[in-house]
């Protein structure tokens, strides 16, 4: 991959502002109970901790307006959701005649009301950068949604001043993600007005979790955003949340700016 993008930044995080910590999913370890307050439900008591989640469910099927409606009512006024658009159009339609299966996604997440943040858009591997097909796609997109929206592209043809132009036109930011093949993986890019991070574990992705050193490290770079997001993907072995609660505390524990 390029590690051209002109317009990239580090992101994680900007010591001088909170940003949103979470994880992909809300499952509780049975040994981290003490470390959540009360609830009715995991969510409930996920959110005790945390002010954002990803649901990464909506990427595999469906879900009814029902459910995301009662999802939003088991967590504060201030917490957010991100929601990762559905394979049916980025895999399968791969962003062509999607316009009926994107029409249903946004009425179905519209449900979360007020607490409907970011729409995670994660590219196939195999998708290049087709400047056409890219501003038809998220520029139908923005028509019907004027929310924010994060890109996760996995193709090396994405990570150009070409594709960011692309991205900035549509207010599409372009997700930075860990592991990283080259620099520019690590970086965000097109619209700046969102920070979105995916640490996915590394070296054994999904698996592999970061630990207080690695996290200490990460946590000193600086990256200007309006919205941040850092979002733990590493969820197969449940090192998600262990490395999520010790972010949160570590830059609750920063200097003041």
């Amino acid at each position: 991959m390029s590690d051209r993008s002109t317009a990239g930044h580090r992101c994680l995080p900007d010591l001088t502002k909170t940003p949103r910590i979470g994880v992909a999913g809300w499952s509780l370890r049975r040994d981290l109970a003490d470390r959540f307050g009360t609830g009715d439900s995991q969510l409930a008591r996920y959110a005790t901790r945390f002010d954002c989640v990803e649901i990464n469910s909506s990427f595999y099927r469906p879900h009814r307006p029902a459910t995301y409606a009662r999802w939003a009512e088991a967590v504060p006024d201030a917490f957010r959701f991100s929601v990762k658009m559905p394979r049916s159009i980025t895999h399968e339609a791969r962003l062509q005649d999607h316009e009926s299966l994107l029409d249903a996604f946004l009425e179905q997440t519209g449900a979360l009301g007020s607490r409907r943040g970011p729409i995670l858009v994660q590219l196939p591997p195999s998708l290049r950068f087709e400047p056409d097909l890219a501003r038809r796609f998220f520029g139908g997109l923005r028509t019907r949604h004027d929310g924010s929206v994060a890109c996760e592209p996995r193709h090396a043809s994405w990570f150009t001043e070409a594709a960011d132009a692309a991205l900035r036109d549509a207010r599409v930011a372009r997700v930075a993600a860990d592991p990283a093949p080259v620099p520019a993986v690590a970086e965000t890019g097109g619209w700046d007005g969102l920070c979105y991070h995916r640490l996915h574990g590394s070296p054994h992705m999904y698996y592999s979790g970061y630990g207080p050193e690695r996290l200490d490290a990460a946590a000193t770079g600086l990256g200007p955003a309006t919205d941040r997001w850092i979002i733990f993907d590493n969820t197969a072995l449940g090192e998600a949340i262990p490395d999520a609660l010790w972010l949160s505390g570590r830059l609750a524990k920063r200097p003041a700016p």
